[in-house]
């Protein structure tokens, strides 16, 4: 059964909806953990519901595990690296800045998405798409900016900036491991690269906690009980994710996740208790803008 022009929508949506939730959890975990130890409860407490969703798809579709290439091995391993570089990153500028802001300075992503996937994956950029990131590219640097009187810091600004291309940079990878699977359905192979990359993420911090802060990984064993939602939320987006990149182009996908700011508005505005000013919400409607000309033209199949 073939996906519809429109699977990859919903499931862009769903993930942005999910780490949204996803990164407020990790807020408060790094106040107690660290920013890796929070990088890590992503990872070890993510990894056993994708393993989990993983054998429900592919006992559900029936036909048994996909076999990857050494190719997509090779994209997942960049893709899983990156992404661990990139969470770190975040949760780092996240202590520095508002919520909102913190996560729309990750958002000038799709440039770098863009920008990869046109050197790595040879995807071509059409104008409508063009002009969607670069309303969206403003929005974010519209948002991006310190309100009047706030004290202005380059390094929050610097550690997003990095953040968003780390995670153009994963996308990419995990575009190119899901396109190197030979023979498999889009879900399929979508929830084994998943497993297979958290698995690497999970070892590879471990490791590195163990060695260099085995208090930190003590704590993150003894934080179960708030971890495991917050691993169960970075499976479920992580899953929405690879099954996106699956069915289209990660600059599209990505451009279409900036929906995920007006989830961190609300979050901001209901948990955080904090607002937007003029510029931020003229940012937003840039932002919005983005996404409608993305929306506009996505309801036709489109070649990988």
């Amino acid at each position: 059964m073939s996906p519809e022009p429109w699977y990859w929508i919903v499931f862009t949506i769903l993930a942005a909806a999910a780490q949204t939730g996803r990164n407020a959890l990790q807020r408060d975990l790094t106040v107690r953990l660290g920013t890796v130890g929070a990088t890590q409860v992503r990872f070890l407490y993510g990894l056993p519901f994708a393993a989990l969703a993983c054998t429900v798809i592919v006992q559900g579709l029936g036909q048994g595990l996909p076999t990857p290439s050494a190719q997509s091995l090779l994209w997942g391993l960049g893709g899983a690296v990156a992404q661990i570089i990139a969470t770190v990153l975040l949760l780092a500028a996240m202590q520095g800045k508002s919520f909102v802001v913190a996560i729309s300075l990750t958002k000038i992503e799709p440039v770098w998405v863009a920008l990869f996937g046109l050197v790595l994956l040879s995807e071509s950029l059409d104008l409508t798409l063009g002009i969607a990131i670069l309303l969206a590219t403003t929005g974010v640097l519209t948002l991006s900016w310190p309100a009047p009187g706030t004290p202005w810091s380059i390094r929050p600004i610097l550690m997003g900036v990095g953040s968003g291309a780390m995670f153009g940079l994963s996308s990419i990878g995990f575009r190119g491991a899901l396109l190197s699977v030979p023979d498999a359905h889009y879900a399929s192979a979508a929830s084994l690269m998943l497993v297979l990359a958290m698995s690497v993420q999970t070892l590879m911090l471990s490791v590195w906690l163990r060695m260099a802060h085995p208090g930190t990984l003590t704590a993150v064993l003894k934080a179960w009980r708030p971890s495991l939602f917050a691993g169960a939320l970075a499976a479920s987006a992580s899953l929405c994710w690879f099954i996106a990149f699956s069915l289209e182009s990660a600059a599209r996908v990505r451009t279409l996740a900036l929906v995920e700011l007006l989830f961190a508005h609300l979050i901001s505005r209901r948990i955080f208790q904090q607002g937007l000013n003029r510029l931020e919400r003229v940012g937003l409607v840039l932002l919005v803008m983005g996404v409608l000309i993305v929306l506009s033209g996505a309801w036709h199949p489109r070649g990988s």
